[in-house]
């Protein structure tokens, strides 16, 4: 099941998406898609029961969960990634973890928006895993347990400003809509172990392939990041997870390759879908 939250004549609401793009409007049911996640009330939905119908091109998309407690990222996560760095070192023992703010991340559709401080807007394609079930210390055999469902992110980066500090990225990651995240969540039920093991992700760059890689490929596996960033967070209903970028990201050609406005970037992923945003620069108040 494909559940998305919009706004609908201003007023946010959320529901599950048809094959024949019209929207099942799922408000009365819970006030967020997050908090439907929240109460276990996705997996007993009848659709059927629900006669308050949009067509999907009358509503605008936003994140698909607006309000998470944590948005938990996952660095240098693909085994050839951490070859691109070409910097000799050995494959790390534990993941690389860093935290995004919401509004660093806009809606499939919306702008990416390249800052008037940086022109090395880049594109990080990744699968995002969005927590369903409240949990510490989780066991990697029960991982799986505690998904609500996936969704995709570009992970729009900064490059230059990664750098600002000596032992941070915080800054490079968080300029307001420099990311995206969307279009919508597919439902847990739709998958099983061995999509999240072996699942595709693509980006596209104006048509142009960049990154093609497959979650078989990950040092750190789905089921091993939920286990480990548990041992220190309680992960909770609506968290969400960036789970690393394959290579291919612009600056690792030679000369790099940042974006620019007017590029268009499509983040695909196996079973999910495609996320599609244009880059602006930032129109300064």
């Amino acid at each position: 099941m494909r559940l998305v939250s919009f706004n609908n004549n201003q007023q946010y609401s959320w529901g599950a998406l048809l094959d024949n793009d019209v929207v099942v409007d799922l408000a009365a049911i819970s006030t967020s898609l997050k908090q439907a996640i929240s109460d276990d009330k996705i997996s007993s939905l009848n659709l059927d029961d629900y006669d308050s119908r949009l067509q999907l091109q009358e509503v605008k998309l936003l994140p698909p969960i607006t309000n998470p407690e944590k948005i938990i990222c996952i660095g240098v996560n693909y085994a050839n990634r951490n070859e691109e760095y070409k910097d000799g070192s050995e494959p790390p023992k534990y993941p690389s973890v860093f935290m995004r703010t919401p509004d660093s991340l806009t809606a499939h559709g919306a702008p990416l928006i390249r800052p008037p401080e940086s022109h090395k807007l880049d594109y990080e394609g990744e699968i995002v895993v969005v927590i369903g079930k409240r949990g510490r210390r989780i066991p990697q055999e029960e991982a799986y347990q505690h998904i609500a469902g996936l969704s995709i992110m570009n992970e729009g980066t900064l490059r230059d400003w990664v750098r600002h500090a000596k032992f941070n990225v915080t800054q490079g990651k968080n300029f307001v809509h420099s990311g995206s995240i969307g279009p919508w969540l597919v439902s847990a039920d739709e998958f099983g172990p061995e999509q999240y093991e072996n699942m595709r992700i693509k980006t596209r760059v104006n048509g142009e392939l960049r990154q093609d890689d497959t979650t078989a490929n990950m040092m750190f596996p789905i089921a091993y990041q939920i286990h480990y960033l548990s041992t220190f967070f309680e992960l909770k209903p609506g968290d969400v997870i960036a789970t690393g970028t394959p290579n291919g990201a612009g600056a690792r050609f030679d000369p790099p390759r940042f974006l620019a406005p007017g590029d268009v970037v499509e983040v695909e992923v196996e079973g999910v879908g495609v996320l599609c945003n244009e880059v602006k620069d930032e129109v300064l108040k």
